[in-house]
């Protein structure tokens, strides 16, 4: 498995050989440091754990455990990476291939409290005829078991979840500048923390 973590630039478009546009994702993956390494025979599973080097205060608890690497950063996320790896080795996006499968996750863009319209796509209820329940949710239950049900879709909060996109493609690479072009929409706002390992 190959993996990173990296930022969202934002979107645009490219061209393909016939000309047809396609719409791409820039991901800024600097390259990440290897801070801590799982063993089956100590943790009972492998994986490695990459951070995000970021130039921001962290408390002492942080500090201490990346005292190996000489580091700062906020940013930490394990992935089962095939290849042994050292602690303290860099990680970066030349390790992915133009045509290369991923998957993406990412805090999905928070919407606040919404209604059920826009939360779960209920239909609208009737314009005319003095109709009062234009936007509401209508009934929530019935005369047994005299309760809401649970799992009963409402108005409540929309967005801000963890949302994992699969059967990406990687267009282009740009190792000089450490960025990924991914076709399709990648979940979360413009400068937001992405997860991006191989399928």
């Amino acid at each position: 498995m190959k993996a990173i973590i990296g930022r969202k630039i934002g979107m645009t478009r490219v061209f393909d050989d016939k000309g047809n546009v396609v719409p791409v994702t820039l991901i800024w993956a600097e390259p990440n440091t290897v801070t801590q390494i799982k063993s089956e025979e100590k943790d009972g599973y492998e994986a490695v754990q990459l951070a995000l080097a970021e130039d921001k205060k962290i408390n002492k608890p942080q500090t201490g455990h990346l005292a190996k690497v000489k580091i700062k950063a906020r940013i930490l996320k394990e992935f089962p990476l095939d290849e042994k790896k050292q602690i303290g080795g860099r990680i970066d996006v030349s390790q992915f291939q133009v045509g290369d499968v991923v998957s993406v996750s990412a805090i999905s863009k928070g919407k606040g409290f919404a209604g059920t319209v826009k939360r779960h796509h209920f239909h609208l209820g009737p314009k005319t005829h003095g109709s009062n329940n234009y936007r509401q949710p209508g009934s929530i239950g019935s005369m047994y078991p005299q309760r809401v049900i649970k799992g009963r879709r409402m108005a409540g909060h929309l967005g801000h979840q963890k949302v994992t996109v699969k059967n990406l493609k990687i267009i282009q690479l740009d190792l000089a500048k450490n960025i990924l072009l991914v076709k399709g929409a990648v979940p979360g706002p413009n400068k937001s923390i992405v997860y991006l390992r191989s399928q």
